[in-house]
C-alpha cells in the first residue's frame, strides 16, 4: 500500500509541477527557442554551432530584460513588483486584522440577527467583482483614489474582509471560552484578554486566512487594470502590457517575471507552513 500511495503522490507531483518546470525552462531560453515549433527542453551552454532539438542554449535574456523599461517611458518589472508587494501585504494585514476582530465579536457576544448578518457578509462574495467596476471607478474619481496604492489597498481589503470573517469565525468558535474567562478572572481587561490570549490561539487561523487573502490580492487583475494606468499598476497588468510589443510577445521575459512574481507567495507559504497545516485541519479532530 505504501508503494501505491507513493506512486500516486509522485504522479500527482509530476503533473502539478510540469507547468512550473516548463515556465522555468522558458525563462532561460532565447525567444527563438521559446517560440520554436519543436520542443526544446534540454539546456546546454552557448556554443558557436546550431543546437538541434530537443536542446536549447541556456540564456539569461529573460531575467536581464526585467530591469529594462517596459516601453513608452514605463519603468521595469521590479517597480510593478514593489507595487504588488505593498498593496498585497497591507491589504492582507488589514483584512486579517479586521476579520479577526469582527469574527471575535460574532463568536463571543450575543448579536441580534447574527446568522443573518453572517449570511449578508458571505453574500457579498456571490457577485462577480467586475460587476461593480463601473460604480467603483466613478466613486474613486469623486474621491481622487484612482492611480493610488491606497485605492487598491482599500478595495482589496473590503473584498477579502468577508472571506476573513467567515474563516476566522470558525477558528474563534473552536477556542475554548474558559481561556478567556480565566484571564478576565485574573484581572485582564477584555481587550487585554483578546490580545494576549485569543490572538495567540488564533494564529493558525490567521495564517490560513492570510494565505488566501494574499493570493487573492496578489493575482487580482480586473480592478488593477481599470482603476490604474500609471502609479499603482501591479505585475498582472504589467504582463498584459507586454503583449503589445512590436517584436512580438517576449515569452522568456514573461516566464522569468512569473517565476520572480510567484516566489514571495512561495516564501510566505513556507514560513507559515506549520500554522497552515494545523489550520486546515483545525476542528476536525476532537480531543
Amino acid at each position: 500500500m505504501k508503494a501505491v500511495r507513493f506512486s500516486i503522490i509522485t504522479l500527482y507531483l509530476c503533473i502539478a509541477a510540469a507547468p512550473l518546470l516548463w515556465m522555468g525552462l522558458t525563462s532561460v531560453k532565447s525567444r527563438a527557442d521559446a517560440i520554436s515549433m519543436q520542443a526544446r527542453f534540454i539546456p546546454t551552454l552557448p556554443t558557436e554551432e546550431t543546437v538541434a532539438a530537443p536542446m536549447f542554449e541556456f540564456s539569461g535574456e529573460g531575467y536581464a530584460r526585467l530591469t529594462e523599461s517596459a516601453g513608452r517611458g514605463r519603468p521595469g518589472f521590479f517597480h510593478y513588483l514593489f507595487n504588488s508587494v505593498v498593496i498585497g501585504l497591507i491589504s492582507t494585514v488589514a483584512a486579517v486584522a479586521l476579520g479577526t476582530c469582527c469574527a471575535y465579536g460574532f463568536s463571543r457576544f450575543p448579536i441580534a440577527g447574527a446568522k443573518d448578518w453572517l449570511f449578508f457578509i458571505l453574500s457579498t462574495r456571490f457577485m462577480p467583482p467586475l460587476a461593480v467596476v463601473a460604480p467603483v471607478l466613478i466613486m474613486y474619481r469623486q474621491f481622487d483614489l484612482q492611480n493610488t496604492h491606497a485605492g487598491l489597498i482599500l478595495l482589496y481589503t473590503c473584498f477579502n474582509l468577508s472571506l476573513a470573517v467567515w474563516l476566522m469565525k470558525g477558528f474563534m468558535d473552536e477556542i475554548p471560552r474558559a481561556f478567556e474567562e480565566a484571564a478576565l478572572v485574573d484581572g485582564y481587561s477584555r481587550l487585554s484578554a483578546f490580545w494576549k490570549v485569543i490572538v495567540p490561539q488564533a494564529r493558525t487561523g490567521m495564517a490560513v486566512t492570510g494565505v488566501f487573502c494574499l493570493i487573492s490580492a496578489w493575482n487580482e487583475y480586473g480592478f488593477a487594470l481599470t482603476l490604474n494606468n500609471q502609479n499603482a499598476v501591479t505585475v498582472p497588468v504589467y504582463f498584459a502590457g507586454l503583449q503589445g510589443q512590436i517584436d512580438g510577445v517576449p515569452w522568456p521575459q514573461i516566464a522569468a517575471g512569473a517565476i520572480v512574481f510567484v516566489l514571495p507567495i512561495v516564501v510566505f507559504t513556507v514560513l507559515v507552513r506549520k500554522h497552515l497545516l494545523r489550520g486546515v485541519t483545525f476542528g476536525t479532530i476532537k480531543q
